[in-house]
């Protein structure tokens, strides 16, 4: 177990309708969110932004670690997962407080090498009530291995009662890194996510794909208590994903029949 920085993160936002309002639309949906509304799940990913300048970036475009999250010498950084309790709506329109906190940094040897995993636990605080309860899963590896054999994926159930195909091309990923203000370069760069980080090209962010799961849990189940989420394997901008639902079960297939997220409602 590594020591992390035992002071947590506090950050203040106003959950501006305009913000979501621009994620509506580049969802393809109707921009109809107004000021004292409830935000729609996942949304409060658009706030709480942390801009640093250009010399506390890695090469990646993310802030460097050794703040709330340790350093444990690996460069490659990926959402793995998540988990989430909504116990309150959130408004829009409202200030709210986000507190976040490093509850766990761990190293492990892999079958690949060196892993390093590390979990952020975020609460969201709106008028002195808790909101959302988040746990933000982290992976840290090295660059890949030319030469080594790549993992094969899972292979995705085809036995769905509900199915939304999806596509995502650059430019939703370039407006949806712009609207979480995530500047990690595998998501807008094709030449350093296929040359130093060994993608096929682009790859959709984690969080889009919970996103586009989170919604559609709620059209099918109501209003969400609680969602977790795992990547399992990397879709990428020039590919169509299949969201499936069944029951309380949720998942992303690839066009090949891969597995690239699995979730439960």
């Amino acid at each position: 177990m590594q020591s992390a920085n035992d002071d947590p993160l506090r950050q203040s936002d106003v959950m501006d309708p305009a913000r979501a309002r621009a994620m509506q639309v580049a969802l393809g949906r109707v921009p109809d969110i107004a000021a004292g509304a409830p935000m729609p799940p996942f949304f409060h990913q658009l706030y709480f932004w942390s801009p640093e300048p250009p010399d506390r970036l890695g090469r990646d475009g993310h802030p460097k670690v050794g703040g709330i999250i340790p350093d444990m010498g690996l460069p490659r950084r990926m959402w793995a997962g998540g988990r989430l309790q909504f116990h309150a709506p959130l408004l829009l329109g409202v200030r709210a407080e986000k507190v976040t906190s490093c509850e766990s940094a761990t190293r492990k040897e892999g079958r690949t090498g060196p892993l390093a995993f590390v979990t952020l636990r975020h609460e969201i605080w709106q008028d002195d009530a808790l909101c959302v309860t988040e746990w933000q899963d982290l992976v840290y590896r090295h660059d890949p291995d030319p030469n080594a054999p790549r993992p094969v994926p899972p292979v995705a159930a085809t036995d769905e009662d509900v199915a939304q195909p999806h596509s995502f091309d650059a430019t939703l990923l370039f407006r949806y890194s712009a609207l979480t203000f995530n500047g990690h370069r595998i998501h807008y760069d094709q030449p350093y996510a296929r040359d130093v980080e060994g993608y096929d090209g682009l790859v959709v962010h984690g969080p889009l794909l919970a996103q586009h799961l989170m919604l559609l849990a709620e059209a099918g189940l109501g209003p969400l208590e609680h969602f977790r989420f795992r990547a399992t394997s990397p879709l990428m901008h020039h590919e169509v994903g299949t969201f499936c639902r069944k029951g309380r079960k949720l998942w992303v297939r690839g066009p090949d029949g891969r597995q690239c997220m699995e979730a439960e409602a």
